[in-house]
């Protein structure tokens, strides 16, 4: 069975693409299920799949992200990986999307986990929002918080990979975020703001290759800190596309734990890539005498 990949809420797990890509596994939250509930699910995934890599976005509770953490060292195993993302919500379903896919290539686990990092570059993640006063993720200048005081105020934000604010309006100038320079598609969730800008006038302007409405993660709400909102996230859709990706990428053996890796970090230990021992220049010979 390929590498399961985990969540720990069922939002996250977007429709599959094609008939080939697996869903995700849901590592519930402590408020949801208890330790000998979460200890007996997370075994049975390893006996089924090998091993597991476990999403872990930034803003997750405390309480949840230290129950997976838990989890792991009661049953002392390193088939286990923990992966950290700082994208939002829907940015973040996009990426296990995009993790799901490659589990049925043939990746080992430990190149999948660290290729999270990876891919989460490619990933164009903001939101329409109907205000931006309390948002706290990006800079919002003053003049931008004020105007978030009027009840017809939208605001296009990105927030990854480099952050960008506007405002729309008639009179405003560079409202369309920097978009992706490659073949994407897009994905979007409504939330309390009614309004086809992500569709009718992103979409078009980014050159997406196809759009996809989705449900609103629960969580989208407190990272945007307001429910008036479209939640988008734009990403490579084609797992042939990922896996040249990954695939281009220089293997690495982690001097730690002995997994597969891509980039500079192990996606199972996270112990760092271990620098080369430098090279000793060569002695010059003797010559005369």
């Amino acid at each position: 069975m390929p590498t399961a990949i985990a969540v720990t809420s069922a939002d996250l797990v977007l429709p599959a693409p094609d008939r080939h890509t697996p869903g995700a596994a849901v590592l519930h939250p402590p408020a949801e299920a208890g330790l000998e509930a979460s200890l007996a699910a997370t075994t049975a995934l390893l006996e089924r799949h090998g091993h597991l890599v476990a999403v872990v976005p930034s803003w997750l509770p405390p309480a949840t992200a230290h129950r997976l953490r838990t989890v792991r060292a009661i049953l002392e195993t390193d088939r286990i990986a923990l992966v950290d993302t700082d994208l939002p919500p829907l940015g973040t379903a996009v990426l296990v999307r995009q993790l799901r896919q490659l589990t049925v290539c043939d990746f080992s686990p430990g190149v999948i986990a660290s290729a999270a990092r990876l891919l989460s570059h490619y990933v164009y993640a903001g939101a329409l929002l109907g205000s931006v006063a309390k948002l706290d993720r990006i800079p919002v200048g003053l003049k931008a918080h004020a105007r978030s005081w009027s009840p017809s105020a939208q605001f296009a934000v990105l927030a990854h990979p480099s952050p960008h604010l506007a405002r729309l309006g008639p009179a405003a100038t560079g409202v369309i975020p920097p978009g992706p320079a490659f073949a994407t598609h897009l994905t979007f969730a409504r939330g309390q703001l009614s309004s086809d800008w992500v569709a009718a006038e992103l979409a078009p302007a980014w050159q997406v290759q196809g759009v996809m409405e989705n449900p609103l993660p629960a969580d989208s709400a407190r990272w945007w800190a307001t429910p008036k909102l479209v939640e988008f996230a734009a990403a490579i859709p084609d797992v042939s596309v990922l896996y040249q990706l990954v695939s281009s990428v220089r293997r690495e053996e982690c001097g730690w734990c002995g997994f597969e890796l891509i980039g500079d970090r192990c996606g199972f230990c996270a112990a760092p890539l271990a620098a080369p021992p430098p090279e000793v220049p060569a002695a010059r010979s003797r010559t005369g005498s």
